[in-house]
């Protein structure tokens, strides 16, 4: 049996008005992340890769060389 999924608006968005969001939703194993201006387009994770990509974009490991 398929559930909808609840989509939420993530912190880490702009805060502006429109479709320049990222939006996440959870099951018990899985996280989904879209853009609001795709919402066909869904990447699926779990916590921990997520967790690391994050602190590695804070870390300003992902920084262009430009």
């Amino acid at each position: 049996m398929s559930h909808a999924l609840h989509w939420q608006k993530s912190t880490f968005s702009d805060g502006g008005e429109g479709n320049t969001c990222v939006e996440l939703a959870a099951t018990t194993t899985t996280l989904h992340l879209r853009e609001s201006d795709t919402p066909t387009t869904e990447l699926t994770t779990t916590t921990a890769p997520l967790t690391h990509l994050i602190r590695g974009v804070k870390a300003g490991l992902f920084l262009s060389a430009e």
